[in-house]
């Protein structure tokens, strides 16, 4: 009897579409592995402060820019609800496969995604009520150019919110690579490495000058870090975050002869700091900018 009356309330609720889901709980932890790590440890200190200033409202359309593995993007879909609609957009083609899995997997039917750069949403102009980004603004090839088409998508009264890292950011590297490169007398390097860094995280004063200049009122300003910790600077170097997000770009600074001298230099040092310290940290300050449309 019981059962018929829970097949009849089942019914009801799938005429009504608004089928509770929820309550079979169809989710296999076998197939979770597959998609339980679902953001880097980088992404978790900015992600926090982000999601905690979204205004959460329902009916309402989002754009995620710069979405990478899917954080935050699934989180501010299931968030929202199935009344809103989120794109996402990212021109790391590869890692849509593993996006559209978490996707599938939590069940989520209010996400759509998009392969492309920021400088070129493919939105209407008007088209959004809430703008967000996980420390991927500041990774864009034109950050003018973005915020221009941030702009231009998002209505008057839409909610900006966005996270960056500020440009102390692992100052206690640069520190020794600038030391090192002025023993050698490597005077342009140091140019090209302070440019690198104004490039990759400009100064805050400059980016907030920015998003006024381009309609965007900043209502709240949220500074915070936290800090890399590691054994020694070898442990350091070895990192795979290290090696995958920030080496590369170290290197290119260099001239390539010189490359493993200025390192080997470095890591020397470095190391002999951590015997003394107890170990070496990579401070990672960054802000968490709250806005809206005029």
């Amino acid at each position: 009897m019981e059962k018929d009356k829970y097949q009849q309330n089942r019914k009801a609720i799938t005429v009504n579409e608004y089928l509770k889901t929820y309550i079979s709980d169809n989710l296999n932890l076998n197939d979770l592995i597959d998609v339980f790590d679902e953001l880097p440890l980088w992404s978790a200190p900015f992600g926090l402060k982000l999601l905690d200033n979204i205004d959460y409202k329902q009916n309402i359309t989002a754009l995620d820019v710069g979405f990478g593995a899917g954080f935050p993007l699934t989180e501010i879909a299931m968030r929202l609800g199935n009344t809103s609609t989120v794109y996402g957009i990212d021109p790391w083609k590869e890692t849509f496969k593993r996006v559209n899995k978490k996707i599938y997997y939590y069940g989520i039917s209010n996400i759509k995604l998009i392969e492309g750069v920021a400088e070129s949403i493919p939105l209407e102009d008007n088209f959004v009520d809430l703008i967000t980004s996980n420390n991927g603004i500041n990774n864009v090839s034109d950050v003018d150019k973005v915020l221009s088409e941030c702009s231009r998508v998002i209505k008057s009264g839409g909610q900006f919110v966005q996270t960056m890292n500020l440009d102390k950011t692992m100052i206690e590297f640069y520190n020794q690579l600038e030391n090192v490169l002025s023993g050698m007398n490597l005077y342009k390097e140091i140019e090209l490495m302070y440019k690198h860094i104004k490039q990759k995280r400009p100064p805050l004063h400059d980016f907030l000058g920015l998003m006024q200049k381009h309609n965007f009122i900043v209502n709240d300003v949220v500074e915070n870090e936290f800090c890399y910790k590691f054994a020694n600077a070898s442990a350091m170097f070895n990192h795979y975050f290290i090696r995958l997000a920030f080496m590369d770009s170290w290197i290119k600074l260099l001239p390539p002869d010189k490359v493993e001298i200025i390192f080997d230099t470095i890591e020397t040092r470095m190391n002999r700091l951590a015997e003394q310290q107890n170990g070496i940290k990579l401070t990672i300050p960054f802000v968490m900018i709250n806005a809206v449309k005029r």
